[in-house]
């Protein structure tokens, strides 16, 4: 505790001083929150891909799930770990140790080509993992709203 120079009515004690120093308080916090700012986006992992929206979709929720991401262009990645999509079962069977049994959630572009989503589902189904969770944006799109066709032919109005 502080303590002032200045005497109490002259009789020579002291009084303390009450105020905190909370500089370094602050300069500890603002580290900390800058810190946090720069690694909460490299939490996310795995490919940016941009997912389809359904609106039928399912919540699941797996204790850990591997996710397998196939970007727009046919890369196929496990977390991070870009692969071909003939080595994508000995990368799940050494993540899984063999567990046949677990969920696999496939995130796959949008613009993906179909192909490409085929052969990963394909390669998962034919090694014994059929648990496979397709991934989707849950927001309803307005643009897919019911859009009726113009008619055609001789009784078309405008």
């Amino acid at each position: 505790m502080a303590m002032s120079n200045s005497p109490l009515g002259g009789s020579g004690l002291h009084r303390p001083l009450a105020d905190i120093n909370v500089t370094p308080l602050v300069d500890v916090m603002l580290v900390l929150l800058i810190v946090f700012m720069i690694t909460a986006p490299m939490l996310a992992t795995g490919l940016k891909v941009d997912l389809p929206q359904a609106k039928t979709s399912q919540t699941i929720n797996p204790k850990d799930p591997i996710v397998v991401s196939v970007t727009s262009d046919g890369k196929v990645a496990v977390g991070t770990e870009t692969m071909e999509i003939p080595d994508l079962m000995a990368a799940l069977l050494k993540m899984t140790g063999g567990d046949t049994a677990r969920i696999i959630q496939i995130r796959a572009d949008k613009a993906a080509n179909y192909g490409s989503i085929v052969g990963v589902i394909d390669q998962l189904a034919s090694n014994g993992m059929v648990h496979i969770a397709l991934i989707s944006d849950a927001k309803a799109p307005n643009e897919h709203a019911a859009v009726r066709p113009k008619p055609s032919g001789i009784l078309a109005s405008q």
